[in-house]
């Protein structure tokens, strides 16, 4: 990018920067970090594997790697080659890597050294005529800095993949996830629904309306019971999967549990990717 022009980030303009391949795909963002969309992102790459597509898996920044052999290594990018049965490198999955587990931007300043935008933009481009779907999963929210200046946010305005909203379950996820979409539909953004994710209880019935005597005991098990319909309704858009708390779930040992695979399978991500029929 230009030194000489440099947009203000939340204006989302990202014209400084150069055009990417356009994939067919989707992006999985998060309404925060730590709400599980690493073990989605994987979930629905092996959906499509096994649905006979060939998948590539893109993690642009990862923060929070582990040394090894003097390299920085990706836990999550580990986890997606897995889940992908992809035989990428995990430098080329996850072409930013940092120690520090923080927004990269901070990270990278924190390691002394620029953030490499062009090596990520590089790594994309490598993809083109590689695969038949990419699936890309973003850092920390849709807001999170890459650079000071190039967002998350940026990232999906540049690739104009399908957007896939992972979100928490419990008590704050309604005000957490409407403002994820409101800041995704004022950067043009396409989104193609939510994922609520670690769910506790029963999946709610549709049209809840809360009678007395009959639900949930407390109020946190009430937010959770009601939440996927109060984001359906207040935002506007599909929730496409309500996936459990699946105790055999794990990034950390790359392993996808029975329940998530049931729930992520029931959803047609060929269609949201934009794939032709076979």
């Amino acid at each position: 990018m230009s030194s000489s022009r440099k947009p203000d980030p939340l204006t989302f303009d990202v014209s400084a920067w150069p055009a990417l391949p356009r994939l067919k795909g989707l992006m999985v963002v998060g309404t925060d970090t730590g709400v599980g969309k690493t073990l989605i992102a994987g979930t629905i790459a092996r959906c499509l594997v096994g649905r006979g597509r060939r998948v590539a898996v893109f993690k642009p920044a990862a923060t929070g790697c582990r040394c090894e052999s003097g390299d920085l290594v990706s836990e999550d990018a580990a986890f997606l080659a897995a889940a992908a049965r992809s035989s990428q490198a995990l430098a080329q999955i996850a072409p930013l890597r940092y120690e520090r587990a923080t927004a990269p931007n901070v990270a990278a300043a924190w390691a002394g050294q620029p953030v490499d935008l062009e090596a990520m933009f590089a790594a994309y481009r490598r993809l083109e005529g590689q695969c038949d779907v990419v699936i890309v999963e973003g850092v920390g929210g849709i807001l999170c800095p890459i650079s000071d200046d190039f967002w998350v946010i940026h990232l999906a305005r540049l690739l104009e993949l399908p957007v896939v909203v992972v979100a928490r379950a419990g008590l704050g996820t309604i005000n957490h996830t409407l403002l994820t979409l409101h800041a995704a539909r004022q950067a043009g953004l396409h989104l193609a629904g939510v994922v609520v994710n670690r769910y506790l209880l029963d999946p709610p019935a549709a049209g809840l309306q809360g009678a007395a005597g009959a639900g949930p005991s407390d109020d946190a098990e009430l937010a959770m019971f009601t939440n996927p319909e109060q984001i359906a309704l207040r935002g506007g858009l599909g929730v496409l999967a309500i996936v459990p708390e699946d105790a055999e779930s794990s990034v950390e040992k790359s392993c996808i549990g029975s329940e998530t695979q049931f729930a992520i399978a029931r959803v047609d991500w060929e269609a949201i990717a934009g794939l032709g029929r076979r």
